[in-house]
C-alpha cells in the first residue's frame, strides 16, 4: 500500500511483521558471499620500512654544503628514477613479481608502480621546510615478497642519495676547475697589460705627481744654481779679457790693443748678461730678484759701455792668440782663461741637461691626467679579474672540503631507521569489513524488495486503506473465515509464509477519516 497514503508507526511494524523475512534472507545471504570472498580474493601483503634523513654532521659554518636543493624535491627526482623501467626490471626478474599471469613486462612494471608507495613525513620538529624522513610500503600476495622488494628499493633510495650527491659535488668541482683556469688566464692577461702599461709609463703613474713636482722643483733650483755659476764664470772670463787686454798693450809688441779691447769685454759681458735675463724671464715673473738683479746690472753695463771712448775700426786679436812674446803675467791670465772657458762649457751642458729634465718631468706632470684615466680603465679590469678569480678559488676549495666530506659520509644521508617488516596478516581482505559490507547491502537490497512489493500490495488490511480508497466511512467489518475448502491455504497462493485474516468479525464500526 505504498504510494496510497501516509504510513505510520504501526504500518511500518506490519511491513516489517509480515515481510521482515525478505530483509533479513539477502542479508544473510550476502554477508556469507562477503565471507567466502575472503577466501577466493588474493590477499595482499604490505611490508613498510622507515627512513630517516641524516643532516650534514659538519656544521655548514665549517663546509657549506654542494647540494642544497629542497629534499622534498630532491626525494620526488629519485622517486622518478626508481621507479624506471631500468631500475624496476632487474627486481621484477629476481622476485619473479607477476610472473604467473601471463602479463607482459610493461604490466607488470606498472602493477610494480601501483604497489609502491612512498610516504613522506612532514613533522613540526623538523627544521623549516626539511623533512625529517619518509616512509616505503609495497604490497604483494606473498609476505617474504614483499618485505624483501620493500628493503630492495630502500637501497636503492640510499644509494641512489649518495650517488646523486657524490656526482652533483664532483660535477661542481670540475665545473668550477675549468672555470678557475679561465679565471686565471684572463687574470694573467690582465696582469700582463698592467705590467706593461706600468713600465710605458714609468714616472707617469698615477700616485707619482707629488715626486714629480718635488723633482722638478729641484731641478729648478739646481738650473738656477748653474744659470749664476755660469754667469759668474762668464763675468771672470771678460775680466781675465780684459786684463788680457790690458796686460798686452802695456807690452811693446801690444801697442795699440788697449784701446779696442775694453769695449769687447763690455759688450761679451752685456751679451751674457742678456742671455741670463732671457732665461730667467722665461721661468720667473719680473717681480723675480734675479730677474730684477740682472737687469740692474745690464742697465749699468750698458751705462759704461755708453761712457768708454769708440772702438777703432779694426779691433786687435792678440787678446785671444798666445805669443810668444807674452810675460808670464799673461800667460797666467791665459790659462786662467782656458780653466773658465772649460768650466763655461761644463756649467752649459749641466744647464742643458738640467733643462732636458725639466722639460721630461713637465711632460710627466702635464700626462698624469690622460695618464690616470687609462691607468683607472686597466686597473678596473684588473680588479673585476682578480676579485672573479679569488671568489672562484674561494668556491672551489669549498667544493673540495663538501667533496671529502661526501666521500667520507660525513654529510646528509639517508638511514634505515626501521628494516622492512614481515607481515602476519593481509591488508586485504579484510574479513569483517567484507561480511559487514555484505550484510548491509542485504539489508539494502531486501529494503528495496520490500518496498516494491507494498508498492505493488493492493489489500486493505484497515479502516484507513478503505477511507484512502473510497473516502467512505466504515460502516462495519466482516470477519473473514480461513474455513472456505474453495480458497486456497493464504502461504499457497502467495508462495510465501503463510496469511492469517486482516478483518476481524465484530470490531467496532471505526471511521476514523485520517
Amino acid at each position: 500500500m505504498l504510494g496510497h497514503r501516509t504510513l505510520n508507526v504501526d504500518d511500518y511494524l506490519g511491513i516489517l511483521k509480515r515481510r521482515g523475512w525478505i530483509i533479513a534472507a539477502p542479508a544473510v545471504l550476502l554477508a556469507l558471499v562477503g565471507f567466502v570472498l575472503t577466501f577466493i580474493v588474493p590477499p595482499r601483503y604490505v611490508s613498510q620500512t622507515l627512513i630517516l634523513v641524516e643532516q650534514q654532521k659538519v656544521p655548514d659554518d665549517y663546509v657549506r654544503p654542494v647540494v642544497v636543493e629542497d629534499i622534498t624535491a630532491r626525494l620526488a627526482s629519485m622517486k622518478e628514477q626508481i621507479l624506471s623501467r631500468s631500475r624496476l626490471e632487474p627486481i621484477i626478474e629476481r622476485f619473479n613479481l607477476y610472473g604467473t599471469r601471463k602479463m607482459s613486462m610493461d604490466d607488470r612494471i606498472d602493477e610494480v608502480r601501483k604497489n609502491i608507495d612512498i610516504k613522506p613525513i612532514h613533522s613540526e620538529m623538523a627544521r623549516t621546510g626539511g623533512l625529517p624522513g619518509f616512509f616505503i610500503s609495497y604490497k604483494d600476495s606473498d609476505p617474504h615478497t614483499a618485505q624483501q622488494v620493500c628493503g630492495e628499493i630502500a637501497s636503492l633510495f640510499v644509494t641512489a642519495n649518495l650517488n646523486a650527491r657524490a656526482q652533483t659535488v664532483e660535477g661542481t668541482t670540475e665545473f668550477l676547475k675549468s672555470q678557475l683556469a679561465d679565471a686565471k688566464r684572463a687574470l694573467d692577461e690582465q696582469d700582463a697589460k698592467l705590467a706593461a702599461f706600468q713600465s710605458k709609463y714609468l714616472g707617469r703613474l698615477p700616485g707619482e705627481e707629488t715626486p714629480n713636482i718635488n723633482m722638478l722643483t729641484s731641478l729648478n733650483t739646481q738650473l738656477d744654481a748653474a744659470t749664476q755659476a755660469l754667469n759668474r764664470m762668464e763675468q771672470d772670463k771678460s775680466y781675465t779679457e780684459s786684463m788680457i787686454a790690458q796686460q798686452q798693450g802695456m807690452s811693446p809688441t801690444g801697442s795699440g790693443d788697449h784701446s779696442s779691447a775694453s769695449p769687447s769685454a763690455l759688450q761679451s759681458q752685456l751679451q751674457t748678461l742678456e742671455n741670463e735675463e732671457a732665461d730667467l724671464t722665461r721661468r720667473y715673473t719680473d717681480s723675480y730678484p734675479d730677474v730684477v738683479s740682472v737687469r740692474r746690472r745690464i742697465k749699468d753695463l750698458q751705462a759704461k759701455i755708453a761712457a768708454e771712448p769708440a772702438a777703432p775700426a779694426t779691433p786687435a786679436t792678440a787678446s785671444s792668440t798666445p805669443s810668444r812674446n807674452d810675460s808670464p803675467a799673461v800667460q797666467q791670465l791665459r790659462a786662467q782663461l782656458r780653466s773658465l772657458d772649460q768650466g763655461i762649457q761644463s756649467k752649459r751642458h749641466d744647464q742643458a741637461l738640467l733643462s732636458s729634465q725639466i722639460r721630461m718631468y713637465q711632460d710627466r706632470i702635464s700626462s698624469s691626467p690622460m695618464v690616470l684615466e687609462e691607468y683607472k680603465s686597466i686597473t678596473r679590469d684588473y680588479q673585476t679579474a682578480q676579485a672573479f678569480y679569488d671568489d672562484l678559488l674561494k668556491k672551489m676549495n669549498q667544493s673540495k672540503m663538501a667533496t671529502d666530506l661526501e666521500r667520507r659520509q660525513q654529510g646528509e644521508q639517508f638511514s634505515v631507521m626501521d628494516q622492512p617488516n614481515l607481515p602476519d596478516s593481509p591488508t586485504f581482505p579484510k574479513r569483517g569489513v567484507f561480511i559487514g559490507a555484505g550484510f548491509v547491502a542485504g539489508l539494502f537490497l531486501g529494503t528495496i524488495l520490500v518496498a516494491w512489493r507494498e508498492y505493488r500490495d493492493t489489500v486493505m488490511r484497515s479502516e484507513r486503506d478503505v477511507w484512502a480508497f473510497t473516502k467512505l466511512p466504515t460502516l462495519g467489518v466482516i470477519s473473514f473465515s480461513s474455513n472456505d475448502p474453495d480458497q486456497p491455504p493464504p502461504g499457497r497462493r502467495w508462495g510465501l509464509g503463510r496469511r492469517r485474516s486482516e478483518l476481524q468479525a465484530g470490531k467496532p464500526l471505526v471511521n476514523t477519516g485520517e
